[in-house]
């Protein structure tokens, strides 16, 4: 069995929160509110001349903003637009930024800023860990979604036609700032959507955040309510993790807690799925697998139901697609010799792995999700 240790500090509202990444590479997360200034001061702090802001075409506004106030610090600046979403994340997309960084001359000391989502901070990641074998990358994620997962931790990738995140490379930020104004601009179910993966940090490792969940769901989609420090809280779990394992040659796979079986749907559903829904689903997927062995027992299941649908998240997925969804996660990176790997709970905080569910108990988890 294996678990990251809770992070026991004390998150106090209204306060910047700067959690360390320990690693080969150590950086800071800054969680904080209006960090504009402090974004364009540590783009001046790397040494950069230039800097790429790379965003999503809805963050124009406020990335001419955070250029602005790079400019004022004498750097060069040059924002480059990609596509929404999952759509970004192709090779075609990462030639053309390719070609954006020769055509201005970007060298080993300068920096590209991944402004946007998760979608956006993995495929910036990719950019900086492949452009002149790699430079400095700052990411400043603007989704629940990529604040407390795809911003941090120092995986980046692309999608192909045969999975999601096939290609990628490891290479930890320069930092990253978690500026929670933006959340103030997200719609609801973006913040649903993203809670999934701070749910799962919860089940893995820090148990109060079943317990904010469980005593008040609508308070932890709140702005102004639980939320930050729950994505402080998640954001910890994650450090902690990372900073002993980053190419997740063990411990680092806790973090997977309902991926094998969400990015089977997300391959079959062509990338159209909210990432956080099918973690949802995903969550109850292994939750069913881990029951039918008895590792977890009946109420521990029941509480995976419970708080994901309290803040509206799906418990179910679609009826008859097993053998396309199990083909899905054959794909997986993480399985070894031909065998399905799935992270799974024993109790709350404590984990283990099953790699030898035979097609039966797959189909078995399956049905009991089926919708």
């Amino acid at each position: 069995m294996f678990s990251p240790s809770p992070d026991n500090r004390q998150f106090t509202r209204g306060t910047t929160e700067v959690i360390e990444v320990n690693g080969p590479n150590p950086y800071q997360v800054i969680v904080d509110r209006g960090l504009t200034d402090a974004i364009a001061e540590r783009s001046k702090q790397t040494g950069a001349q230039t800097v790429g802001i790379i965003h999503q075409p809805t963050m124009a506004a406020p990335a001419r903003q955070l250029a602005s106030a790079i400019e004022d610090r004498g750097l060069r600046v040059h924002l480059f637009p990609v596509p929404d979403a999952e759509a970004a994340k192709s090779l075609e997309v990462v030639g053309e930024l390719w070609d954006k960084l020769a055509q201005h001359n970007f060298s080993r000391r300068d920096v590209v800023i991944g402004f946007g989502g998760g979608a956006v901070t993995d495929l910036v990641g990719f950019v900086a860990a492949t452009w002149m074998r790699g430079i400095k990358v700052i990411q400043v994620p603007t989704t629940l979604l990529a604040m407390v997962d795809a911003a941090v931790g120092g995986k980046t990738g692309i999608n192909t036609g045969h999975g999601k995140n096939l290609v990628g490379a490891f290479h930890e930020p320069d930092s990253v700032f978690v500026d929670l104004d933006r959340l103030t601009t997200l719609p609801q179910n973006e913040i649903i959507a993203g809670s999934a993966e701070i749910i799962k940090t919860g089940f893995i490792s820090d148990s109060i955040i079943i317990d904010r969940y469980e005593a008040d769901p609508q308070n932890c989609l709140d702005p102004d309510g639980y939320l930050p420090e729950l994505i402080a809280r998640s954001i910890a779990v994650k450090a902690n993790v990372v900073g002993m394992d980053l190419r997740e040659s063990g411990l680092r796979e806790t973090l997977n807690y309902g991926h094998t079986f969400a990015h089977a749907v997300e391959l079959r559903e062509e990338f159209q799925w909210r990432h956080g829904d099918a973690v949802a689903v995903g969550m109850m997927y292994v939750a069913h697998l881990a029951h039918n062995r008895k590792l977890i027992d009946e109420d521990l299941l029941r509480r995976h139901r419970s708080i994901l649908q309290s803040v509206g998240l799906p418990v179910s997925y679609e009826a008859g697609h097993f053998s396309v969804l199990r083909d899905g996660m054959s794909r997986d990176k993480k399985n070894r010799d031909g065998n399905l790997r799935f992270v799974a709970l024993t109790r709350i905080g404590e984990c283990t792995r099953i790699s030898d569910a035979s097609d039966e108990e797959l189909r078995a988890a399956y049905t009991a999700i089926s919708s």
